[in-house]
């Protein structure tokens, strides 16, 4: 068993990769930061238990365990900017995304402690997600992977306005077959959610890094608007809402491995 992640393994051809519901800093990087920090206000909350039904449909779960303030495993090791032009949350961020800093001495996390967290959070949710994907492969000949996220409907500084509830994407179709996305699309467009493909989030690392269509593996992002599931001031989990949204959930991961198995 890994401190660093949690992963439940299926027997579909499906693997959800949950990498921004982690709660937990180390304790020596707890003692540097300030109060709006330590509140982790840019958790993606309660998506693994959101997405808890799809174990039941053969899948296999990765979920990571430390804050994306340790380090954001959907951004390169790098830290190569994922969306030009729009304000970056980098990978081992200093702001949160209301621009708050993180630590008492608003100072930027040295390269020594980044290349630290890299190896010690980053990287084996990285090869867990890729070995993974490599098994599911080898036993059913393809893979999808679902990469799972959810966000406030209004963060100021990062997009304008209210976020549709389902935001797909598929790196503008490098990511994921296009028909597949369009009929992603189509599910999400006849919900009861407002929807957008490739919009403001179109995949970030994770969803660019793996999804290799050609070799068999789709991968799409969907990124939620956290009004559909559970109540954005107090942060509390809301089961009714979360019920009806599953409904949904269902749909477009039954539609995204309808092409298993193969022929």
């Amino acid at each position: 068993m890994s401190d660093v992640f949690r992963f439940v393994a299926g027997d579909s051809p499906l693997l959800v990769s949950v990498p921004h519901d982690g709660r937990l800093i180390p304790e020596q990087q707890r003692a540097r930061m300030t109060e709006a920090g330590l509140a982790i206000p840019d958790t993606d909350w309660h998506v693994a238990q959101l997405y808890g039904f799809a174990v039941e449909l053969g899948a296999s779960l990765l979920v990571a365990r430390y804050s994306r303030y340790v380090v954001d495993l959907n951004r390169p090791p790098d830290d190569a900017a994922m969306y030009e032009g729009q304000v970056a949350t980098g990978l081992c961020p200093r702001y949160t995304f209301a621009g708050e800093p993180l630590y008492h001495d608003d100072a930027p996390v040295s390269q020594a402690e980044a290349r630290e967290r890299i190896e010690r959070y980053w990287r084996p949710y990285h090869e867990r997600l890729a070995a993974a994907l490599e098994a599911i492969r080898d036993r059913h000949g393809c893979a999808f992977l679902w990469d799972a996220h959810s966000i406030p409907s209004r963060v100021p500084r990062l997009f304008d306005g209210e976020l549709p509830v389902l935001n797909l994407g598929n790196f503008d179709g490098r990511s994921c077959d296009p028909g597949l996305a369009r009929a992603l699309d189509g599910i999400a467009s006849a919900s009861p959610y407002e929807s957008v493909l490739n919009g403001r989030f179109r995949g970030g690392y994770i969803t660019r890094h793996y999804g290799d269509p050609a070799n068999g593996v789709q991968a799409m992002q969907l990124e939620l608007a956290q009004r559909a599931y559970m109540d954005e001031e107090t942060r509390e989990f809301d089961a009714a809402r979360a019920s009806r949204l599953r409904e949904t959930l269902q749909a477009l991961l039954t539609a995204f491995t309808r092409g298993w198995p193969i022929q």
